[in-house]
């Protein structure tokens, strides 16, 4: 029995019913849980004696919108967090989606995992996800003023605003973004003498 099997067993033998979302792909395991589930499982896999995933290592936020793969995706935004457990030298990938699209709500996994509250602040930042009882919720990689969340599918790739340093002000002011949208489609040129020269 491989590592990875070995987990899939004691993680359907702890969390019973709770484990039926466990997926395993490429040598990793996944765990999909509901967000009334999130905190309930998160703590039995930190605190349970035989599991004993003591570090949180990354939380991203993903959009799903259009996402072609396989996998059927149950909501559209998702936070996904890899988890490690050095005692045990295995990992595991917990992955929630927000209940909401339009307004992505997810419980906040600061007091079982301090190490989450940057990772949080970031899938708050670019994908607009709320993390609810993060006791620091605001942008981390964009301004303050910034509007809309950039790692969002719908987000336009130029933005809406920008920001420009004005001499006569002596202060940054922000503008409805100027450049006008454009298709940038590659332009292919070939030479009569391309693959092989003239004869």
């Amino acid at each position: 029995m491989t590592r990875v099997e070995r987990l899939a067993e004691l993680l359907k033998e702890v969390l019973g019913e709770l484990a039926s979302g466990l997926t395993s792909d490429l040598g990793e395991l996944t765990l999909d849980v509901s967000a009334a589930d999130y905190l309930d499982v998160a703590r039995q896999l930190r605190d349970h004696e035989v599991l004993g995933f003591e570090q949180l290592i990354d939380l991203c936020g993903v959009d799903y919108s259009g996402y072609g793969g396989s996998y059927k995706p149950t909501g559209r935004f998702a936070a996904v967090s890899h988890l490690l457990s050095v005692a045990n030298n295995w990992r595991l990938r917990l992955r929630v989606f927000a209940g909401d699209d339009a307004f992505p709500v997810l419980s906040s996994l600061n007091d079982i995992w301090p190490s989450v509250s940057w990772y949080e602040r970031e899938a708050f930042d670019l994908f607009g996800i709320m993390f609810e009882g993060h006791p620091d919720l605001r942008r981390i990689l964009t301004d303050y003023g910034f509007v809309g969340h950039p790692f969002r599918k719908d987000f336009p790739v130029s933005g809406f605003m920008e920001m420009t340093y004005d001499k006569e002000q002596g202060r940054v002011v922000y503008q409805p973004v100027t450049i006008e949208p454009r298709e940038n489609t590659p332009r292919i040129v070939r030479e009569e003498s391309y693959g092989g020269g003239r004869g």
